[in-house]
């Protein structure tokens, strides 16, 4: 493949779903730098750029399939556009000690083991495609955050004990999703 044809592929898959991927990106480390200052105006936007983000986590991968603009640069940034503004998140929710830091290192360590499992089956050309449970515990850590970010800005019992719950339900299926992606990479492995 000349290096021309490399260069148009490679743009080509600069489509707009990995564009608004990447914007997600942008927008975590926007939030974090506003999260972390005290003002109530910097916490309502801190709030309302995570919300944003998270609905575009929503938006790319239905116009990437809807579209038929699925590529492996998309794939592959847009779980770690996730990744980026949910641990994010919790980073600066656990500086603030309004995350028990114990809680932040077990979502991390279950990230770090489930990437390295994806890297493993990786360079036996195995993908370790993403499950329902993995799904579902990203948007149960998305809606926790919010609800808390939603908290720091309206000081509301109820919303704190809805954060509280939904915080330990992420918890619960973080542990849940990597399990089973960790016993399912174990079964590509030992199968080989």
């Amino acid at each position: 493949m000349s290096t021309k044809h490399q260069e148009s592929a490679s743009f080509a898959s600069l489509n707009g779903p990995t564009c608004l991927t990447i914007l997600r990106m942008i927008f975590s480390v926007v939030f974090m730098v506003f999260a972390l200052v005290p003002d109530l105006w910097a916490q309502i936007v801190a709030l309302v750029i995570f919300i944003i983000a998270a609905i575009t986590d929503k938006i790319d991968g239905i116009w990437a399939r809807k579209s038929k603009r699925v590529t492996d640069l998309g794939a592959f940034l847009d779980p770690l556009a996730d990744k980026m503004l949910v641990n994010l998140a919790f980073l600066v929710l656990t500086y603030l000690s309004i995350v028990p830091l114990w809680l932040f290192a077990i979502i991390l360590v279950r990230d770090f083991a489930v990437d390295g499992m994806r890297m493993v089956l990786a360079r036996s050309g195995v993908t370790l495609a993403a499950s329902f449970l993995g799904k579902l515990k990203t948007t149960i850590q998305m809606t926790a955050l919010i609800t808390i970010l939603a908290n720091q800005v309206l000081q509301n019992d109820i919303i704190g004990v809805l954060g509280n719950i939904a915080l330990y339900l992420a918890l619960f299926l973080t542990v849940l999703s990597g399990t089973d992606y960790l016993i399912q990479g174990w079964r590509q492995i030992s199968t080989k």
